[in-house]
C-alpha cells in the first residue's frame, strides 16, 4: 500500500520507540527493510522443483537405489510428503528473520514472575558443547561414558546438599514431571505400607497450576486450602483438613506470592503427625539458595527447576530438568536408572543401575536426552561454589528495590518485604478503565517483555514481577520508569494502553478466537505454480 492510502513511509533509523518519544509507528505504515517486514510462511515461499541440497554423483548413483527395497515393506510413501520446496539461502534467511522477531533473555529484561527468567551464562554453553559431552549417544556403554556419569553423580550430591535431603534422581525432564515423580514416590511409599486409603493431597490456593494436575494424574483428589490474610498458609488450616485419607501436602516456599512460609516447620509437623508426606515445589529456590535447606524444615521430597535456579535455557518445550531430592524413607522408590559409584582397580567406576532397586517407581522418561542441560547446571554450580547465598541475596534485594520504587504508584497485593518476586494488582488503575492486560501490552512498546499477569489466581488483576539477581540497577530503573509512565498514561491517556502494543510487529490479537478456533497446521493451497 502506498502513501496515497494515508500511510507514511518509515525509513531506517526511525525509532521503534517512537510511541514513547513521538508519533507512534502505526500498524499499516510501510516499513523499509532496515526496520521490519512481513515474512511469509515457508510453505508460501515454496516453488515446485527447488532444492536445498542435491547428492553429488560419486561411485554410486542415487537413481540406482530402490527406496522401497531399502526401507522395507509398508514404510515407503505412495506420494511425496507435502513439504516446502525451497533453496538453501531461502531456508537460512527465512529462519534467521524469524529469529529476529523473538524476544529473549539475551535481548533484554524478562521479568516473568514465577518463571525466573535469568540470564544464561555463556561459559555454560561452551562447556555443554565440549565434544566429550555433546557427541555422546544414549546407547553408548557405561565404560565409554565415565566422565558424563561422574558429572551426573556429582550433580546429585550437590543438589542433595542444597536441598538438605539425602537422595536424588535426575530422571525427571521438567519441573512438572518432577512433581509427578515425587508424588509417585509418596504414593508408592504409602502402598508399600498397605496404607491404601490415602487418596487426597492438600494444595494451597496459591499453588502453581501443575500441582493439582500432578496430584490428579497420580490418582489423588485435591483438597484446596485458602491462604490467610498475609498470603501464607496457616498450620491450623492444614490441621482442619488433615486425616487418615491425606497422602500429603504440596507447598511452594517461598510461595507464589513471593512470601516465605514462616510456619513451614509447624505445617510439616501437622502433616507428619497425621501420617502424610510433604512435597515442596522448588520453583522459587532462587530466593533461598544457601540460606535455608528444605529438608531442615521438614520437607520429604522436592524438585528443582534447573532452568529457574541454575540458569539453564528456559522454554521451547525442552529438554529440561526437574530433578527430585527425597528423604531416606522415600529413597527406595526413586526412578531408575540410578547412578551408582563403586571402587575399581584404577579408581571410581560409575554405572547406570536399572535393576538394583525393586521398589522403584520405574522409568519416567527414556534415555538422558536432557544431559547437556545438566552439564550447564553443574557448570553454574561449580562456578558459584560457596557463593550460592549471594545469588539469593541479590535476587531478594532486586525484588524489594522494585517493590519500594513502585509501591507509590502500583498497589502491592501483600504489603511488606517480599522475597524474590513481588505481586502488584490492578486496583490503582482499574477506575481509569485500564486492565492488567493493557499495562502488559503497553510495556511491549517500551521494549520490555511483560511480567506474569493474572497469576497467582488468588490475586485479582495480578501483575507479578521477578527481576532475578542477574539484572543491573540500571535495567531495573528503566523498567520502573516505564511502569510509572504507563500508570500516568492510564490516568490521562488510557486510549494509548487500550490500543497497545503499537510499535510491535504484531498488534493486539483476538486471543479468544485464537484459543477457541486455532489453526495449528498449514493448509497447503492446491494451485498451479
Amino acid at each position: 500500500m502506498g502513501k496515497g492510502s494515508g500511510q507514511r513511509e518509515v525509513k531506517p533509523g526511525d525509532s521503534l520507540r517512537a510511541g514513547i518519544e513521538g508519533a507512534p509507528i502505526e500498524p499499516g505504515d510501510r516499513m523499509s527493510p532496515g526496520i521490519q517486514f512481513e515474512e511469509p510462511l515457508i510453505f508460501e515461499r515454496s516453488r515446485t522443483g527447488r532444492r536445498g541440497f542435491v547428492l553429488g554423483q560419486g561411485d554410486w548413483d542415487v537413481d540406482d537405489v530402490d527406496p522401497a527395497a531399502e526401507l522395507g515393506g509398508g514404510l515407503f510413501r505412495d506420494e511425496p510428503a507435502e513439504l516446502p520446496e525451497v533453496s538453501e539461502p531461502e531456508v537460512v534467511r527465512h529462519f534467521t528473520r524469524l529469529s529476529q522477531w523473538n524476544y529473549s533473555i539475551d535481548a533484554g529484561f524478562y521479568p516473568l514472575g514465577s518463571c525466573t527468567m535469568k540470564y544464561n551464562p555463556k561459559i555454560n554453553e561452551a562447556t555443554a558443547r565440549m565434544a566429550g559431552f555433546a557427541q555422546l549417544h544414549p546407547y553408548m556403554p557405561d565404560q565409554w561414558c565415565q566422565g558424563a556419569l561422574e558429572l551426573l553423580w556429582r550433580l546429585e550430591r550437590i543438589l542433595c546438599e542444597v536441598a538438605g535431603l539425602p537422595a536424588c534422581s535426575l530422571q525427571p525432564a521438567a519441573g512438572a514431571q518432577g512433581e509427578l515423580a515425587g508424588l509417585m514416590c509418596i504414593r508408592a511409599y504409602h502402598q508399600s505400607r498397605g496404607d491404601t486409603q490415602r487418596t487426597r493431597i492438600i494444595v494451597p490456593d496459591s499453588a502453581h497450576g501443575t500441582n493439582p494436575a500432578s496430584a490428579a494424574f497420580n490418582g489423588f483428589s485435591v483438597v484446596e486450602v485458602a491462604s490467610n490474610a498475609d498470603g501464607t498458609l496457616d498450620p491450623a488450616a492444614v490441621e482442619a483438613v488433615m486425616d487418615e485419607t491425606v497422602a500429603g501436602l504440596m507447598i511452594t516456599n517461598p510461595n507464589t506470592l513471593g512470601i516465605f512460609e514462616k510456619e513451614i516447620e509447624a505445617i510439616c509437623e501437622v502433616v507428619h503427625r497425621g501420617g502424610g508426606k510433604v512435597y515442596m515445589d522448588g520453583a522459587n529456590m532462587n530466593a533461598i539458595l544457601g540460606k535455608a535447606r528444605p529438608g531442615d524444615f521438614g520437607i520429604d521430597v522436592m524438585h528443582f527447576n534447573v532452568h529457574k535456579t541454575f540458569s539453564t535455557p528456559h522454554g521451547g518445550g525442552g529438554p529440561g530438568g526437574g530433578p527430585i531430592c527425597v528423604s531416606d524413607d522415600l529413597e527406595p522408590f526413586l526412578p531408575v536408572p540410578r547412578i551408582e559409584r563403586s571402587e575399581g582397580e584404577d579408581g571410581p567406576v560409575y554405572r547406570r543401575d536399572f535393576d538394583g532397586h525393586p521398589q522403584s517407581v520405574g522409568k519416567v522418561k527414556a534415555f538422558w536426552g536432557n544431559f547437556l542441560v545438566y552439564v550447564r547446571a553443574y557448570t553454574y554450580l561449580r562456578e558459584y561454589g560457596s557463593d550460592l547465598p549471594g545469588i539469593s541475596e541479590r535476587a531478594v534485594l532486586n525484588a524489594n528495590y522494585m517493590r519500594a520504587r513502585l509501591s507509590d504508584t502500583y498497589n502491592v497485593a501483600y504489603p511488606g518485604r517480599c522475597m524474590h518476586e513481588v505481586v502488584f494488582d490492578d486496583s490503582s488503575f482499574r477506575d481509569f478503565g485500564v486492565s492488567t492486560m493493557d499495562v502488559a501490552k503497553r510495556l511491549i512498546d517500551f521494549g520490555f517483555h511483560p511480567p506474569t499477569i493474572y497469576f497467582p489466581l488468588n490475586v485479582d488483576g495480578a501483575l507479578m514481577v521477578e527481576p532475578t539477581e542477574t539484572e543491573s540497577l540500571r535495567a531495573i530503573d528503566e523498567f520502573v520508569e516505564a511502569m510509572e509512565t504507563i500508570h500516568a498514561e492510564a490516568e490521562h491517556s488510557p486510549q494509548l494502553l487500550e490500543a497497545a502494543p503499537q510499535n510491535a510487529f504484531r498488534n493486539r490479537l483476538d486471543e479468544t478466537t485464537a484459543a477457541r478456533r486455532p489453526i495449528l497446521t498449514y493448509r497447503q493451497l492446491r494451485e498451479e505454480r
